[in-house]
């Protein structure tokens, strides 16, 4: 039996203002229904991935900001880092470790992201 992690919910403060930014760093917006007054639903996938993220209201009960240890694995650091700095995001410097290179940056309510690029295992 396969078991695949397809949703994850990010907690955040203003929907609207979540969505523009996972939009503008390249996250395809899949759903946006606001289900009654309480409740609204949004899907958004990054590029090329088989998980997807919801933010929205009435789906969490974790405070905006708390996630830390989300994860995106690109095939070139250095360009995932260039593309996030041209859509206008804050990220941090390359780092090297033997498990990989990695980049981080925040949405803007302060959730945690970093990017993977994996090691060659040669």
């Amino acid at each position: 039996m396969d078991w695949k992690l397809e949703l994850v919910s990010v907690p955040v403060s203003d929907v609207d203002r979540a969505k523009a930014f996972y939009e503008q760093i390249g996250f395809i917006a899949d759903h946006d229904h606001q289900v009654t007054d309480d409740l609204r639903f949004v899907q958004l996938t990054p590029p090329g991935s088989g998980c997807s993220i919801a933010i929205g209201t009435g789906l969490t009960d974790s405070s905006p900001g708390s996630l830390d240890g989300l994860q995106l694995v690109v095939a070139d650091i250095e360009a995932a880092r260039v593309q996030l700095l041209d859509r206008g995001v804050e990220v941090g410097e390359v780092e090297d470790f033997p498990w990989g290179r990695f980049v981080s940056f925040g949405d803007p309510d302060g959730n945690a992201w970093s990017v993977q690029q994996l090691p060659d295992y040669d």
